[in-house]
């Protein structure tokens, strides 16, 4: 069965570079889909307690690791995030109890909180219990979704823990060379969501005439050139057939000239809300 590259966190914590993502899935399906990814060979599921799905996660790891005996739950890296109605210092740590119970698991791999909220001000005081749970060692990694360098540098300046990763929107349309400097300065894992741009890049006629060009899909062609760059990857699918063809990204290579006509792409495109304007619960 292939597998995916790890790669290392700040703490030495590895992680796989491509990992299946579950955002939007129905909580019906998740089970189902995700046993599907892991008969794939992911061993990163990405969820979050917003998505409502967790316990749909948490059961297609049990059945796998149950049925798969050379499989243990310590081969699977799991994330999940914190949603804004649980910002502050009491209220993340209730709301890592609580997404531990839908999981039905003892301990997340990585735990972020999902949107700094910058209205609020409350990020800061949250990501610290984020740090009590990491030193007490109930999850094995800490970091934040959707920081921008502003919220980053307020929240590194605030806390002790180097977050291990930012998660946020990051397709050739929008490549935030900025934030992933500053990333590489702090050594933070850049997690690309929507690596494929909710669709639309797949359509964009520089990546269809490289797909061409290698005998790949354009989805291959996207994911390829983010773990070039050296980005973790989450996309979503909801078929077992494009499951598996997200996953097989690692037996082919682009050459400089296809890296430099993707990096070309960048327009400032961004598909999703801009993190300065999340401000809800």
């Amino acid at each position: 069965m292939a597998t995916a590259h790890k790669v290392a966190l700040n703490n030495g914590v590895l992680m796989d570079q491509v990992g299946f993502g579950v955002y939007k899935v129905p909580p019906a399906d998740a089970a189902g889909l995700c046993y599907q990814a892991l008969e794939a060979g992911y061993r990163h599921i990405d969820t979050a307690a917003f998505y409502g799905n967790e316990q749909g996660v948490g059961e297609a790891v049990a059945k796998f690791t149950a049925e798969e005996p050379e499989v243990s739950r310590e081969d699977i890296f799991v994330t999940t995030k914190l949603w804004n109605d649980s910002h502050g210092h009491q209220a993340a740590l209730d709301a890592y109890r609580k997404s531990l119970d839908e999981l039905g698991l003892e301990y997340a791999d990585l735990y972020l909180i999902h949107w700094p909220l910058p209205e609020r001000g409350l990020f800061v005081e949250t990501y610290r219990a984020l740090e009590q749970l990491y030193h007490e060692g109930r999850v094995r990694a800490i970091g934040v979704s959707n920081f921008q360098p502003g919220h980053l540098r307020t929240l590194l300046a605030g806390t002790e823990v180097v977050p291990a990763v930012n998660q946020v929107e990051l397709h050739p349309w929008l490549q935030q060379r900025e934030l992933r400097g500053l990333h590489d300065e702090h050594n933070i894992r850049t997690v690309a969501w929507s690596p494929l741009g909710r669709g639309s890049v797949l359509d964009d006629a520089v990546v269809t005439g490289l797909a061409a060009r290698y005998g790949r899909t354009p989805a291959q062609v996207v994911l390829r050139w983010h773990l070039q760059l050296g980005n973790t990857v989450i996309p979503k699918a909801s078929s077992a057939e494009r499951i598996r063809e997200n996953f097989r990204v690692r037996d082919f290579a682009l050459d400089d000239d296809a890296m430099r006509q993707l990096g070309a792409l960048e327009r400032d495109g961004r598909l999703g809300s801009h993190p300065d304007e999340v401000n809800w619960a």
